[in-house]
């Protein structure tokens, strides 16, 4: 008979349940798929005694997730406890160690010390997989490291975090503010214990860090992502985006220029009519630009019990059949240290602003972004019922650096109250 692939689990939250109802529910056709059994010996989380809804009575337990790593009828250790450091990290470097393969779903871990753990695997020649780290169920990782292998890519972007897409949607959907939607995310159960996690777009710089590595051939360098979360996002411009037929999403875009790396994660405007624009609820995707194949469309559920945990049995269905690939898709040895570029781009941006409602005010403000280089498109100023004028400008195409010369510009007019919010608008 096949000797079965044996799984340690340590983390019985939601996706960890969700993998053991997996294991139980399609246990046949997951061997006749991987060509052996896969069965569940051992388990290790917090608590022994809380309900999961799933039978657990059969496996050993392990209070220390260390010693699930070391156990003799442990082949592959599946850690699911999260976390960048700690726990999760000291679970990795013992399954190594010890000779096991390892399937996470930890892209905080694999973002910020992705390098040295592959160098690690890859020294021991055992697998790391982390298919369930980026976008839930699709298989956006196998995507890149397998059928797009032979493809320069050129561009990646996306939504990737499902919770902002959901905060965002609700709001324009029910006309509801930032606050109201992000405490009913919460009482739902959509966020992080720390929710800056998700709305600060922390989460999603994750996964972008690690399909750069895979896509470029480089380290994973999480610190060099431009980043910026969803907070500032009020039902005022969700409002005035419809107007002009667009949509705000939380996207993440990376591509290699002839300067560097580029890696943004920041909320930005796209079509309402475009794929990205028509995205909904907690659904991701994600778009990979090729010199081959030209352009790839991913989409999918971004989170939730079923579908990460079926990203975590197509990995080890993998090991199973005897699959063995570097971690990033190439030695991690041979992983370049990426050169970090900001985005030099010409684009259309979106600008809110809150001026003193006195004469000249507007004058002050477009003074300002001319004195940027900064062209205006469109200029509208809200009705009030106040001394605060809300103005909006949709400017011409121009860069970054010229939108935040032209705020920084605008502060030191004396007729702006709080920081403008400025979003770029993605036309492609």
């Amino acid at each position: 008979m096949t000797q079965p692939l044996r799984l340690g689990i340590a983390g019985l939250g939601t996706v960890g349940a969700g993998l053991i109802a997996l294991v139980q529910r399609n246990a046949a056709l997951i061997e006749a798929r991987a060509g052996r059994p896969v069965t569940i010996t051992a388990v290790s989380a917090r608590s022994r005694s809380r309900n999961r809804g799933v039978d657990i009575s059969s496996y050993a337990w392990e209070d220390d997730p260390l010693t699930l790593a070391r156990r003799d009828d442990v082949d592959v250790v599946v850690e699911l406890m999260g976390g960048e450091d700690g726990p999760a990290k000291a679970l990795t470097e013992a399954a190594i160690a010890a000779g096991k393969d390892i399937v996470t779903a930890n892209k905080a871990l694999l973002a910020l010390h992705g390098q040295a753990l592959a160098e690690a695997a890859e020294a021991k020649g055992v697998a790391l997989r982390f298919e369930a780290a980026v976008a839930g169920g699709i298989p956006v990782i196998k995507a890149l490291m397998e059928g797009l292998a032979g493809n320069k890519i050129t561009r990646i972007k996306g939504v990737m975090n499902g919770t902002c897409n959901y905060i965002l949607t609700r709001m324009e959907d029910a006309g509801l503010p930032y606050d109201t939607v992000f405490e009913e995310a919460n009482q739902l159960g959509y966020l992080e214990a720390d929710p800056t996690l998700d709305v600060g777009g922390i989460d999603a710089a994750h996964k972008l860090a690690l399909l750069s590595a895979i896509a470029f051939g480089v380290q994973p360098n999480f610190d060099a992502i431009e980043l910026g979360g969803i907070q500032q996002i009020e039902i005022e411009d969700i409002r005035a985006a419809a107007d002009l037929g667009l949509r705000i999403k939380l996207l993440g875009v990376a591509q290699m220029t002839g300067r560097g790396l580029e890696q943004s994660m920041t909320p930005c405007l796209v079509p309402a009519d475009s794929p990205l624009g028509q995205l909904k609820g907690g659904t991701n995707m994600v778009v990979i630009e090729g010199d081959a194949i030209e352009r790839v469309v991913l989409r999918g559920p971004g989170a939730g019990a079923g579908p990460t945990a079926s990203a975590v049995i197509g990995d080890v269905i993998d090991i199973a059949r005897g699959l063995r690939l570097p971690v990033f898709g190439q030695p991690a040895a041979s992983l370049a240290q990426p050169q970090a570029a900001r985005a030099t781009a010409s684009k259309p941006f979106y600008l809110r602003m809150t001026l003193i409602d006195k004469p000249g005010a507007l004058a002050k403000v477009a003074e300002a972004l001319g004195n940027a280089g900064v062209s205006i498109d469109r200029m509208r100023q809200q009705g009030h019922a106040d001394t605060r004028a809300p103005v909006l400008v949709i400017t011409h195409k121009t860069t970054r650096d010229a939108i935040d010369h032209a705020v920084a510009l605008s502060l030191k007019t004396g007729v702006v109250v709080d920081e403008p919010v400025a979003l770029a608008i993605e036309e492609d």
